[in-house]
């Protein structure tokens, strides 16, 4: 008889999880507090508009498509995911602009509009970050990092590619330009980082970038869902929604099964949390004499990825000249930084990423109108900030800025909208302190040093998503999910 395995939780690193190990023969049940599947990638839709609830840039496309492979199957015949031509659209408090890439030639011509020095330092450092990505992703992204000694054995490479090193300090190394700087180390904020503290073994998003070009999937990131959900179905994996897991059932050192809302408890052989780590730790596991001291200490130390404020919106008004992916910089960049991830205040100084999906498929928005979401780093919830009383303010602001920047006449044009805040993420998503992305990708927390994919605790308790190895991002989270592929070997 198939050993049963729970899988808490239906983010990428789950859904991914499940089918990984129902291709193994295990009966797998998925258990979703939510009525659709999704996690951070939910679904939402208001009016006659529809949005996609968070992650939407899709880098490494392969790793969905495994996937499907897996049971000899085409995720063509599922969802039909497609290359932007431009990735991302940098724009400066200034009104200067930056299109950034897979094409070689118009990323010389947008270097060279800020600095011609600065050509071959940006070469020199791609090819540098091909290096870090051949190791960081290539050769550890799918590997357990569950003993020291395995840890151990990798310090000398990463010691070579000078990972002791910020995302920040490396850049500024090959590139002097300040506005240069900002486009080519932002990319841990994709992934929950502070670019001045994140370990520089994260410059390899550039280069992963650079070999699979970035993605939009027709119909917005929940059609991947929808694809997998199906496939899931096909494959006789139980899904349950609308259920959510109150507690962890362990004795000694294993655990047994899950408590639901409804009380009702589900036994297994083994738990998959595709759950943040912390949250699981300090709140699903009733009992924690099993945690040893270092174990204690470990949770202790962690800091935690910042907080994110995100509104949605629709506009009556068509900004036809806006691209699909736009990241803007407001005037201040470590100073901000540090402002959101250490003294964790708002600043009105703000920076964010605007998502305008119809710029890509027009079908996201009803004809002549177009749907947005904005994404603005904030303080988490250590910061205390009130957001019952601060959301509102926020999102004006936003708004201000947007409309004296990239959408002008933006407040005129909204006709419909909502925000989602910290507390979001903490009571909705179950991440602690409201983390948009667990906890932060520094070198001491990354790897080994992260919360392992099989339970430094419970042995038959594995963790896949954000807060484990490798961590964050689309490619992160369903990189955990082939760790998990290994340790069930």
């Amino acid at each position: 008889m198939a050993k049963k395995i729970i899988i808490v939780g239906s983010g990428f690193g789950g859904l991914a999880s499940a089918l990984r190990l129902r291709a193994k023969g295990f009966d797998v049940t998925l258990v979703e507090k939510h009525s659709g599947l999704g996690g951070r990638a939910r679904v939402f839709k208001k009016g006659s508009f529809t949005y996609d609830g968070g992650p939407t840039v899709i880098t490494a496309p392969y790793l969905f498509e495994e996937l499907f492979s897996l049971f000899n199957k085409k995720i063509s015949n599922y969802v039909k995911i497609v290359p932007l031509d431009l990735w991302y659209r940098f724009v400066f408090s200034d009104g200067q602009t930056f299109d950034y890439s897979g094409d070689e030639k118009s990323m010389e011509k947008e270097v060279k509009k800020f600095s011609d020095k600065d050509f071959k330092g940006y070469k020199d450092l791609v090819n540098f970050t091909e290096k870090i990505f051949n190791k960081g992703f290539t050769d550890l992204s799918d590997k357990p990092f569950n003993n020291i000694a395995f840890m151990l054995n990798q310090v000398p490479s990463l010691l070579r590619l000078k990972s002791y090193m910020s995302v920040y300090k490396l850049v500024s190394n090959y590139i002097k330009n300040e506005k240069l700087r900002r486009v080519f180390s932002m990319h841990p904020l994709l992934v929950g980082g502070n670019p001045f503290t994140t370990t520089s073994i994260y410059t390899l998003i550039l280069f992963l970038e650079k070999k699979w070009g970035i993605h939009y999937s027709m119909g917005g990131t929940g059609n991947v869902v929808n694809a997998l959900e199906k496939l899931m179905v096909e494959e006789n994996i139980k899904i349950i929604k609308g259920a959510e897991v109150t507690e962890i059932i362990s004795s000694d050192n294993k655990v047994k099964g899950v408590k639901l809302n409804n009380s009702e408890i589900i036994e297994c052989d083994y738990i998959v949390c595709n759950s943040d780590p912390p949250n699981v730790y300090q709140n699903l596991i009733k009992s924690k004499n099993n945690y040893n001291f270092l174990f204690k200490q470990k949770i202790k130390r962690m800091d935690y990825s910042m907080g994110l404020f995100v509104y949605y919106f629709g506009s009556k008004k068509q900004y036809k000249d806006v691209a699909h992916h736009t990241i803007y910089f407001g005037n201040s960049y470590e100073k901000h930084l540090d402002k959101i991830f250490e003294k964790k205040i708002l600043s009105k100084d703000i920076s964010y990423y605007l998502h305008r999906p119809s710029a890509t498929d027009p079908n996201m928005a009803p004809s002549g109108q177009d749907a947005f979401y904005v994404l603005v780093p904030v303080p988490n919830n250590l910061s205390n900030i009130d957001w019952s009383n601060e959301g509102k303010k926020f999102k004006n602001l936003i708004l201000e800025k947007m409309d004296s920047s990239v959408l002008p006449g933006i407040k005129e044009n909204v006709v419909s909208d909502f925000y989602l805040t910290p507390d979001y993420f903490e009571k909705e998503l179950a991440t602690l302190h409201g983390s948009g992305f667990s906890i932060q990708p520094k070198f001491s927390q990354s790897a080994y040093f992260r919360f392992h994919n099989q339970s430094e605790v419970f042995k038959n308790l594995y963790f896949v998503g954000a807060g484990t190895h490798p961590g964050a991002g689309m490619p992160g989270v369903l990189s955990s999910a082939k760790v998990l592929d290994k340790l069930f070997s």
